[in-house]
């Protein structure tokens, strides 16, 4: 695994196995910063920029590589997307092994769509992309019952069909209900 990266990751943390953050067991970890500071956030502690630690994406990999059981890796906050290329020799290296990667964003796709235009590494690191959930929590739309998500205007996208098509396309199986507003 030598010269993935010199890049350092700055994390909150990482879970070695989790079910809620995505399909399958995962490996999850947690970026550090997040622009986005939105009230009632899950992962308040993630949003300064200063905080947290550095991990490497090897050392990543390695705890991962623990588990073979393991269906894939989530990448949380955080936001992500800040640190998209150092975070892409990771994800490069998961679906390398197989598995699949799925990423939470506060950044709706279409703010993707343009922000990697002027960022080269996260258009690279959503090709890497299975699941993208994406879209601010907002407090006053918080929905419980939603799988992967904490508010019914954040989406669970197929990334690669909604990068070939250039608009979102939902996920099979996450669409909402005819009757919701998301």
């Amino acid at each position: 695994m030598a010269g993935l990266s010199e890049q350092k990751i700055r994390i909150a943390g990482t879970v070695s196995q989790s079910v809620v953050d995505g399909p399958g067991l995962r490996f999850v970890v947690f970026t550090q910063g997040c622009p986005h500071r939105c009230p009632g956030c899950h992962n308040p502690e993630t949003h300064d920029f200063a905080a947290g630690g550095e991990a490497s994406a090897e050392a990543l990999l390695a705890a991962m590589d623990k588990n073979p059981l393991l269906m894939g890796a989530t990448i949380s906050g955080g936001e992500p997307v800040c640190q998209a290329a150092a975070l892409l020799p990771f994800a490069r290296a998961v679906v390398s092994r197989g598995k699949d990667v799925v990423l939470f964003t506060g950044y709706t796709f279409e703010e993707l769509l343009e922000k990697q235009r002027e960022d080269e590494s996260l258009g690279e690191l959503l090709r890497c992309v299975r699941l993208v959930i994406d879209g601010r929590f907002e407090l006053e739309r918080r929905d419980l019952t939603l799988r992967f998500r904490g508010s019914c205007n954040q989406r669970v996208l197929d990334m690669p069909a909604s990068l070939r098509e250039g608009a979102a396309v939902w996920a099979q199986g996450y669409q909402p209900l005819a009757d919701s507003d998301s």
